[in-house]
């Protein structure tokens, strides 16, 4: 492993384009790698985003950052020494999974279609949804299986008529070429990610900042429409019910840039082990 990153290290001095990217990109062999913006260094050194799969005529497959338990060990205590009140969460939560957590086996767009079906339901109904549809699917969660699936068959593994509309919308976008997962992995302005998803029927910001995190692994998404990440916040903070969204946008600029791991924290206090993030 140490002489395959010393590889990818030497191909990345050796290809890296002029200075103002903010992707490095490196083949070794059959596959190649791509290199995250400064924002997801830590103290370890670059962040890595692994590949899942090797090239194929051309294109960059999906890849996900890494994060070392340091980085999120790190994001943890600047957390509490922010706000204290997150210290009694942190204590009792495992490490912060974004990046490494069960979703990061998932390619872009069955992520995107995984954020679809969690809308405005419970974590466990959005699972099992999701695991029906999967299972239709034949396992293969895919653009073209989605485009050429039945509206009847999707509805019959438990989607609605407008998450069915969205997911086939969405298959349809990638297929034609109007929408490129892929190429919005390395992306670094999360507003633009945000705004070319939204244009799409049915994706709102909820979803655009799933993907955010969930996908591209973002550390400083602050998802304020999120109920459940609002009843979180106050349970960490000793109060009742749910925080007004207007109330708790800023409330979120002193915890950046790691609002993400926030949020986080914030459903692990609603849902505990049950969290499937």
């Amino acid at each position: 492993m140490q002489a395959r990153s010393r590889r990818i290290e030497a191909a990345v001095q050796r290809d890296r384009p002029g200075i103002g990217r903010l992707a490095q990109r490196a083949e070794i062999g059959a596959i190649r790698y791509e290199f995250a913006p400064q924002e997801f260094f830590d103290d370890a050194g670059p962040g890595l985003i692994v590949p899942h799969r090797a090239r194929d005529h051309g294109r960059w497959h999906h890849a996900r950052v890494a994060y070392s338990r340091a980085k999120m060990r790190k994001a943890a205590s600047f957390i509490v020494d922010t706000d204290p009140a997150f210290a009694d969460i942190v204590e009792a939560s495992p490490v912060c999974s974004i990046g490494n957590g069960a979703r990061t086996s998932l390619n872009p767009f069955e992520s995107l279609v995984g954020s679809v079906i969690a809308q405005q339901v419970s974590v466990k109904a959005a699972d099992s949804i999701t695991a029906r549809v999967t299972d239709y699917l034949d396992g293969d969660v895919s653009p073209e299986k989605v485009a050429n699936s039945s509206v009847e068959g999707l509805r019959a593994a438990g989607l609605s008529g407008a998450k069915t509309k969205t997911v086939k919308g969405i298959a349809e976008a990638i297929h034609t070429g109007v929408l490129d997962l892929e190429e919005a992995l390395p992306h670094p302005d999360d507003s633009a990610v945000v705004a070319e998803l939204t244009k799409l029927w049915g994706v709102g910001r909820w979803t655009a900042e799933m993907f955010l995190m969930f996908t591209m692994h973002r550390l400083d998404v602050w998802p304020t429409g999120d109920l459940a990440m609002r009843k979180g916040w106050n349970i960490v903070h000793g109060e009742s019910g749910d925080i007004d969204p207007r109330i708790l946008e800023p409330l979120g600029d002193p915890l950046r840039p790691y609002r993400s791991v926030v949020a986080w924290y914030c459903w692990r206090a609603v849902e505990g082990d049950d969290s499937s993030w």
